[in-house]
């Protein structure tokens, strides 16, 4: 809710909660900057929730050249990994060989400069399998002989856009979801922004914008904010299916199709498997993105192409698409468009505006200090960098020792079922204590909504975690809208709504 202030006069306002938003609110306010962040809708709704969930460096970025990027997202994987350990952690990536695409020689080149490249210390090496004899080839047609195995890193997406948005509150910024940049002009060398939610409108001054909106970042440089930019993202739609997983142990798959393409084949949640993702290009508008029945064939195909067992459009429970706002650097595939980030700082008046183009989720830590790293002329009094030993919120475990976390709680909790632990756990890592407060039994974390959703941690997202909807809490912090009922989840938004009336 827009609240008036005596002084709604900001260092920094970012527009756009998303991951890059999201992270550039959180280093510049640990800089000590007054910083506003607003987003029109929920955080991580739009791009940042609908992706691969993948911390990695990109191995198939190496054939287009980005040897940059694929250095500076393979160190990002570690120091990720050691901010946030609850809901990033590592995963083995087998890679069937399949002849007919690239030859073993290149494979296995890519591969040595993945392992080191970016000065790999905590993940395992690449290995050759034999799929005939590996148990990871068990589920593999026998074709299929020669295969590899590395490592990448898992991420909870949405959460970790979360997390950095609670890390730039808990520092001093003010974070308003569900509301509307609708106009930014410069004025006796201020930007005058005004704000718009379902209470009203708010305006505010700011030394400096940060348009980080992702796929609408071209209609915030021109129409919100007036500003000509001769940048463009260019909009291209991945989707993803989800089915149940169906092969035995923790690793993921990553399989070559035809087209060049590579498709990543993950464990996903409790017992299913998440598959994707496309690359086509985007001209609709962003907010309508849905998965088309040519998608859903392209990604069975290529898993059919590789496994004993097939796939069918039946067996899909679930799908997701997302825009990506790539930078549009004129390359013709969309394959081929980089991943990396490019700035526009436009400087007209004393009164910066500094855009965003491209980025992935791996790099957002990097992109976010480099973003404030621009601003620094403008801000002689702000800190310096800080992030990259930064702690995320819930991540301070011991040694980044995420099992022995978790035999901490179940001591500290013993009659929390062992489900609950794991998820509380994953979700909320050091900060579980917070949301459990004094309970002493399940009964004490109130109503049950049904997957193992209780009122307890219900009440720490809409306290700790600006979620309002059903849809905030079941897609974007907890992801049991895969599980729980439609019965259930009506239940859920009429209890919110009941909330909303008290309050």
């Amino acid at each position: 809710m827009l609240k008036k202030n005596e002084n709604d006069a900001f260092d920094l306002v970012v527009i756009g909660g998303g991951v890059n938003g999201a992270g550039i609110a959180r280093d510049a306010a640990g800089r000590g900057l007054k910083v506003l962040m607003c987003e029109k809708d929920d955080l991580a709704q739009g791009t940042s929730s609908r992706s691969g969930k993948l911390v990695h460096g990109g191995l198939r970025y190496l054939e287009y050249y980005e040897f940059r990027l694929v250095r500076e997202a393979l160190i990002e994987r570690e120091v990720l990994l050691n901010s946030a350990p609850h809901i990033i952690w590592p995963m083995r990536f087998v890679l069937p060989h399949s002849p007919d695409d690239r030859p073993a020689w290149l494979v296995r080149l890519g591969l040595f400069l993945y392992d080191n490249l970016g000065g790999r210390k905590r993940l395992p090496g690449t290995r050759s399998l034999d799929l005939r004899r590996a148990p990871e080839g068990a589920p593999i047609l026998p074709q299929f002989t020669k295969g590899f195995e590395y490592s990448d890193c898992w991420v909870d997406d949405a959460r970790l856009v979360v997390l950095n948005a609670i890390d730039a509150a808990e520092k001093g910024a003010e974070i308003l979801t569900r509301t509307t940049c609708v106009s930014a002009r410069r004025e006796g060398g201020v930007w005058n922004v005004q704000l718009k939610d379902k209470t009203g409108v708010r305006t505010v001054t700011a030394k400096a914008l940060v348009n980080a909106a992702g796929p609408w970042v071209n209609d915030i440089v021109g129409r919100v904010a007036g500003v000509n930019s001769s940048r463009n993202v260019r909009l291209v739609k991945g989707s993803h299916i989800i089915v149940p997983k169906f092969w035995d142990g923790q690793h993921a798959y990553l399989v070559q199709n035809h087209d060049k393409r590579v498709i990543f084949i993950n464990p996903y949640q409790d017992g299913l498997a998440l598959i994707g993702t496309t690359d086509i290009p985007y001209d609709g508008k962003v907010e309508d993105v849905k998965i088309e029945d040519t998608e859903t064939d392209y990604l069975i195909a290529a898993v059919n192409r590789y496994f004993k067992q097939k796939l069918r459009r039946a067996d899909v429970v679930h799908s997701y698409s997302g825009v990506r706002p790539l930078f549009d650097d004129g390359k013709g595939n969309p394959s081929a468009v980089t991943r990396d980030y490019v700035f526009d700082l436009d400087e007209a008046g004393g009164a910066p505006m500094l855009s965003v183009f491209g980025g992935k989720i791996t790099t957002f830590r990097k992109l976010s200090e480099h973003a404030v790293q621009r601003l620094a002329k403008f801000f002689p009094q702000m800190g310096g960098d800080w992030t990259r030993g930064g702690i995320l919120p819930g991540g301070e475990l011991a040694n980044a020792d995420f099992p022995a976390f978790v035999n901490q709680l179940r001591e500290a909790y013993p009659w929390l079922p062992r489900e609950l632990v794991q998820h509380y756990a994953r979700l909320y890592g050091s900060r579980t204590s917070t949301l459990l407060g004094n309970a002493k039994s399940v009964n004490d974390l109130g109503k049950d909504f049904g997957a193992g959703l209780h009122e307890a941690e219900v009440n720490y997202l809409r306290r700790h975690e600006w979620a309002q909807t059903a849809d905030d809490i079941l897609t974007r912090r907890t992801k049991l809208g895969l599980v729980i009922s439609d019965k259930e989840i009506a239940a859920l938004d009429k209890w919110l709504s009941a909330q909303k009336v008290l309050a």
